[in-house]
């Protein structure tokens, strides 16, 4: 097969950040490290009612070569778009609850594409209409996270949701591998 070579960068924004390259001014996500205020740098917009924003990202790179497909996948926190005003423990967990539905969402759509039946005809169309239906799908998860908890005030819903949230990191565990080569 003639070397076919395509690469997109898609990023889902909460805020305008674009890469997909690990670099100093973001994390990965990792579940050994936990986000701490250490890692907000941005300057908190002091009008804004947030306590806290958390910007976070999930970029996909694929492309096709010698009959195989192949996609890599990034999940990451931009610590220069990050900011927090009121830094306690329990508004750092909430936080960390967006960069763990992120990750969440980083791996249905590792899990999407491992199962995707490949079409030459139209796979640039099909990996954007998953890629842009799992990001409309993750934004309204984090609204609907946000809304319920009442942005963490309601500590009864902010702990059912952080056990929720630990709950389907766990269930979505065999996909945190963010990488892989299919055959077609």
């Amino acid at each position: 097969m003639q070397l076919i070579r395509k690469i997109f960068v898609f990023v889902f924004f909460i805020f305008p950040f674009f890469a997909i390259a690990q670099n100093d001014e973001s994390i990965e996500w990792s579940s050994d490290k936990r986000l701490s205020w250490a890692d907000y740098l941005a300057k908190p917009i002091t009008q804004s009612d947030a306590a806290a924003i958390t910007s976070t990202t999930i970029g996909i790179e694929y492309h096709v070569r010698n009959n195989k497909f192949s996609y890599s996948i990034a999940c990451r926190f931009s610590k220069t778009r990050s900011w927090g005003k009121y830094r306690t423990a329990y508004i750092l967990q909430h936080e960390q609850g967006h960069f763990d539905i992120t990750e969440i969402y980083a791996r249905k759509l590792a899990k999407e594409l491992k199962e995707y039946k490949f079409n030459p005809r139209k796979y640039q169309d099909d990996v954007t209409s998953i890629y842009k239906r799992l990001m409309d799908e993750k934004e309204d998860y984090q609204n609907k996270y946000d809304k319920e908890t009442d942005f963490s005030r309601n500590k009864e819903k902010q702990a059912e949701w952080l056990e929720k949230i630990s709950k389907e990191l766990d269930e979505t565990d065999e996909f945190a591998n963010y990488q892989a080569t299919i055959n077609i």
